[in-house]
């Protein structure tokens, strides 16, 4: 049994977070989640609760029954931190170090693998600020998905799907494992 921490961002691919909370779970992971404010425009807490049975944050000054500030002990309890879906948005927000919600202050103190799981329009995902956002991503360490190619929810065809949840599983596996994804 891994401990995973899944921050989901706001994204129409949101939905598809709780599939991959609920999988983890299924196989007897334990999945705490993190809900940028935006995310909660897309899905609710209750939705991952439902799913998990484990606690979901949404505020960064949310205290823990320990008396901790959330993100602090949030970054030590998982053995893995995953994103997904990652908008153009939260990969600017993670790049700049910005700690202005309690994914990306999560992120700041995390020292374990993380994996970023993008998923944004195809001419987004191309954008010369988000490829340059990707790669400082990767310069840090950070596991970087490719995003799946095909229909997207604008209308347009192309890479920026959030990768199907089999994918996502196997690079959570790989980086537990102590592998590349």
């Amino acid at each position: 049994m891994s401990r995973i921490l899944l921050g989901v961002s706001a994204g129409i691919a949101a939905y598809k977070a709780i599939d991959l909370a609920s999988k983890l779970t299924q196989r007897g992971d334990e999945v705490r989640t993190l809900l940028t404010p935006h995310a909660l425009n897309f899905l609710t807490p209750l939705s991952f609760r439902a799913v998990t049975r484990q606690p979901v944050y949404t505020d960064t000054f949310e205290e823990d029954p320990e008396y901790k500030p959330g993100h602090v002990s949030l970054s030590e309890w998982p053995d893995v931190l995953v994103v997904a879906p990652a908008t153009a948005d939260l990969i600017a927000r993670i790049a700049a170090g910005l700690g202005d919600n309690i994914l990306t202050v999560t992120l700041i103190a995390f020292e374990k693998p993380v994996i970023v799981a993008p998923a944004m329009n195809d001419r987004m995902w191309a954008h010369p600020f988000v490829r340059r956002n990707i790669e400082a991503l990767r310069k840090i360490g950070y596991h970087i998905l490719e995003p799946g190619i095909g229909h997207l929810a604008c209308g347009s065809m192309g890479p920026g799907r959030l990768p199907e949840t089999p994918e996502l599983i196997a690079a959570i596996d790989a980086a537990l494992k102590g592998q590349k994804p």
